[in-house]
């Protein structure tokens, strides 16, 4: 009875074992396979080989943006949705919304604390609370789900699942990006980022330059005379148009000009992708025309299935092509305490908060029970490093430098994040 007792208790422990070694290795895994192929875009990038130089990597990004991104959304997300799979996965976009939310509550906080140099603090705010809910998320799916042995079952199912709820949300993240991060990254009035750098380089003492005014005195005295005789001019002369009318009108114009911007950056071909992926998917009679097995039309969303499984790697090579040029001056003009504030919010702080509202909305319901695929993607999208596109988004408001000093440091340290988080969430999922 004794043997038998001990017997059981050891190969309890045998299996726990065998469970957390399984664990581990399934977290570990995608990330050696990510970290190698970006090791051979670096290799390939470098000045031994110069087979990725520069505008072949920029070449390489334009060709996976514009064709090979867009196919995969387009035959993954099409073939997985239907109307009814519409109206259950309606929390993966506002999972994304309230994910920029708290990063951004949380990026606020940490940047009142860290203090980053004018004009960052901004910066420092978007680059901790946007993270990549499309690239790199798509990556780890395809390294998990590539083995048979994989915990989320059958490999086809797990990538189409996958890659079906990712893609979903990444309309939602596109209107992030070109409204509220286009908006905080944009530079000081009369100013530009550049500017600014000169200015503290000019001063040298870092208090005094606190103390000076973000424009020029002399400017705004300028200004305010103006003002001022235009007021007394539209008082004496009634009948001349006022100053506030046309002030209204150029509102009004400035307002027309953005969302006009807007419409014209939500113009992807990733969101358009998007767009006739669920237009088609949720459809019945286009799905069975386009996208089921067998269909008359099927040949084209194959082909979307081929050109779609070559954005992995060529998407990696190009991520470990561009570490070939470090960060650039990008990091002295944010100095140490800015990049390690958000490096270490972005990668440990972000996930945690995450972490507790997909529990949270778990408990209530608004996850569809039994699907650890969902739960895992929603998990995913609040423990990924920075935004590449807000880097995108940075170099339209000149502080492209800065943004790719984020982001080359940030990947960098999130090859030793991702996997303790991703062990955590398989140990709970399972």
């Amino acid at each position: 009875m004794d043997r038998s007792l001990l017997s059981v208790l050891l190969e309890g422990q045998a299996a726990r074992r065998e469970s957390i070694f399984n664990t581990v290795m399934f977290a570990l895994l995608p990330i050696v396979k990510v970290f190698t192929m970006c090791f051979m875009g670096f290799l390939m990038a470098s000045k031994f080989f110069n087979i990725l130089p520069a505008n072949g990597r920029k070449l390489l990004n334009g060709l996976v943006f514009s064709l090979l991104l867009p196919c995969l959304i387009f035959s993954q997300l099409g073939r997985a949705i239907t109307f009814q799979k519409l109206l259950e996965w309606w929390y993966i976009p506002v999972n994304v919304v309230v994910g920029s939310i708290t990063g951004s509550v949380i990026g606020l906080i940490v940047a009142f604390i860290a203090r980053p140099p004018y004009p960052y603090f901004k910066f420092t705010i978007i680059n901790i609370g946007i993270g990549n809910i499309g690239n790199v998320p798509l990556v780890l799916i395809a390294a998990l789900c590539r083995d048979k042995s994989n915990p989320f079952g059958d490999p086809d199912k797990c990538l189409q699942s996958g890659n079906a709820y990712i893609s979903f949300g990444q309309w939602v993240g596109a209107i992030i990006l070109y409204t509220y991060v286009f908006q905080m990254l944009s530079p000081p009035k009369v100013e530009t980022f550049d500017r600014s750098e000169e200015e503290k380089l000019l001063i040298g003492d870092c208090a005094t330059y606190e103390r000076l005014p973000s424009r020029d005195p002399l400017a705004e005295v300028d200004i305010i005379t103006k003002i001022s005789i235009s007021d007394d001019v539209a008082e004496k002369n009634p009948l001349l148009p006022s100053v506030k009318s046309e002030t209204g009108h150029s509102t009004i114009r400035k307002v027309v000009s953005k969302i006009l911007f807007i419409l014209e950056k939500l113009k992807q071909p990733p969101i358009i992708a998007s767009v006739l992926a669920i237009f088609c998917g949720t459809i019945p009679f286009l799905k069975s025309l386009i996208l089921k097995d067998g269909a008359p039309l099927f040949f084209f969303t194959d082909s979307c299935l081929i050109l779609g499984g070559a954005m992995i790697p060529c998407i990696l090579l190009a991520l470990g092509g561009n570490l070939i040029d470090g960060p650039g001056i990008g990091s002295k003009k944010l100095g140490f305490r800015t990049m390690a504030a958000i490096v270490f919010a972005r990668l440990v702080l972000v996930p945690p908060v995450g972490f507790g509202i997909v529990t949270l909305v778990d408990k209530l319901g608004f996850i569809p029970k039994g699907d650890k695929m969902f739960k895992f993607v929603l998990l995913l999208q609040h423990s990924m490093p920075t935004s590449v596109l807000s880097g995108a988004v940075a170099n339209l408001q000149g502080c492209g430098k800065e943004a790719a000093a984020v982001l080359f440091w940030v990947h960098i340290f999130a090859v030793f994040s991702m996997p303790g988080w991703i062990i955590l969430y398989l140990s709970i999922l399972f």
